[in-house]
């Protein structure tokens, strides 16, 4: 079986190397993209670094991000032009090491011979013209495993992965090291940072008060946080608004939260710190992804059920689907199996991500948890001993359209891949990356985890995505 599923991964292989790269228009615009494609993909600091003074020298000052990212791609291929004007041009790209697409928007200034104004990549599903054609489930596994191997050798995954059928563990595999000083390995009941990930979590425990009657979606925040200081944010942003990233109510990163880090110890602690902040948009207006709205739920969540965020998630959620080893302790106390994450650095160097770690993780992401654990969720939140049919339903569906061509629903992502529904979240931040993809209709689910920065987890998640059988 391993030889049939290497034969149809490398005739999909081949297919895709047969379709010619399309040819970049002789404009404004296709020239900046041909130069920043080959600056970037040379993978050389001093070159691209020389690009960017020149012809985008804006974001030069972002010079070692720019080098992580192409650490973390391998460079792009330009697959597909989607619009071409003179001084702007729209392109779908492949990245070269995880299999993953984005579409890159840029824009020209006539110069000598020109300057990038913007340039900007946003990750999207694997366009259907470009997905390969699904596998069996043996062959799946087989060349899962080869995938991960691979990926593994080229540093770029360490981690577990979990496939599985109608609830069942069909793949398991873990590889790498959680601890790389004391050599200790990865396995699949290491304790991984999911990040964002947390959020479905959050919004499953809002849904159970909604389910309840002691919450309701189109209630404004006010109803509940009745001493938030800015009272128009109170007044106007609704429960579902804050679900769905609707709310206008920004991040939680940046300066601010450099500069008190390991201050922010409560949920409380950040509205201290941002709950004077004015709205960024009209509630409703539009789709901005919010990490603060979803600690103001988790405000939510400890008024109305007087407990902690913490106690009434591992009450009502993680006890009753049975995870285990799923939690947020802080990051100064010793939690058995937590692996330590991470993170490139400018010189293509791992080190520990620990100077980046918030005190603890909050109801917006950062918690820990273990593919296992995360199949154990999804089997219960499918079997409705969350929520019942209703609003489960409710809570996955999607709601509002997103940048990467999926919609948003509450806290979950709702996305078709390689023409199947799958729902789920992922998570990631320096040296810590999570996808979790429940597909209802044939049946499987995808958990993966990583001590290391996105896409390693993603990247392999996408893999098995879209060769899932049908």
């Amino acid at each position: 079986m391993k030889h049939r599923a290497l034969g149809a991964l490398a005739l999909a292989v081949a297919l895709l190397a047969e379709t010619p790269a399309p040819s970049v228009p002789d404009t404004l615009a296709g020239q900046a993209l041909t130069g920043w494609l080959q600056a970037f993909d040379s993978g050389n600091r001093t070159t691209y670094q020389e690009f960017l003074r020149t012809k985008y020298p804006s974001i030069l000052k972002d010079v070692d991000d720019e080098m992580q990212f192409r650490q973390m791609t391998g460079g792009f291929d330009v697959r597909r032009i989607v619009t071409s004007e003179p001084n702007k041009i729209v392109a779908i790209l492949e990245d070269r090491d995880n299999e993953q697409f984005g579409e890159l928007t840029l824009t020209a200034q006539p110069g000598d011979p020109y300057v990038i104004a913007n340039l900007d990549v946003r990750a999207i599903r694997t366009p259907a013209e470009f997905a390969p054609p699904p596998m069996t489930q043996a062959e799946l596994i087989a060349a899962l495993r080869d995938r991960v191997a691979a990926q593994n050798a080229a540093g770029r995954f360490a981690g577990a992965v979990l496939v599985a059928k109608n609830g069942t563990p069909v793949f398991e595999e873990a590889i790498g090291l959680a601890d790389r000083a004391r050599n200790i390995p990865n396995t699949v009941q290491t304790r991984f940072r999911i990040g964002s990930m947390n959020k479905m979590f959050t919004a499953v425990a809002v849904m159970q008060l909604v389910q309840a009657g002691r919450v309701k979606l189109d209630a404004p925040l006010g109803t509940y946080l009745k001493d938030y200081p800015n009272k128009e944010l109170a007044s106007h942003v609704t429960i579902a608004e804050l679900l769905d990233h609707t709310g206008g109510t920004g991040d939680i990163f940046g300066p601010q939260f450099e500069a008190h880090r390991l201050q922010l110890q409560t949920l409380a602690d950040y509205e201290r710190l941002y709950g004077s902040r004015a709205l960024l948009f009209k509630p409703g207006s539009k789709w901005d992804y919010s990490n603060y709205g979803f600690v103001l739920l988790g405000l939510v969540i400890e008024r109305v059920s007087r407990q902690s965020y913490y106690d009434y998630v591992r009450t009502h959620v993680y006890v009753p689907a049975g995870m285990t080893s799923t939690g947020s302790e802080p990051e100064d106390r010793a939690v058995p199996n937590r692996s330590i994450g991470y993170t490139w650095t400018p010189d293509g160097t791992l080190e520990p991500n620990t100077d980046t770690l918030p005190y603890r993780a909050s109801s917006a992401g950062g918690g820990y948890s273990t593919v296992g654990d995360l199949l154990a969720f999804a089997n219960a939140l499918q079997s409705h001993r969350l929520l019942n049919a209703h609003y489960t339903e409710l809570l996955t569906t999607g709601k509002v359209d997103t940048p990467n061509g999926g919609r948003y629903a509450y806290g979950f992502e709702d996305q078709t891949v390689n023409g199947v529904r799958c729902i789920g979240h992922n998570g990631g931040a320096p040296g810590q990356n999570g996808e979790l993809r429940i597909c209802p209709a044939i049946g499987y689910v995808v958990a993966t985890l990583a001590n290391m920065d996105p896409p390693a987890a993603s990247g392999i998640e996408n893999f098995a995505v879209i060769r899932l059988p049908k």
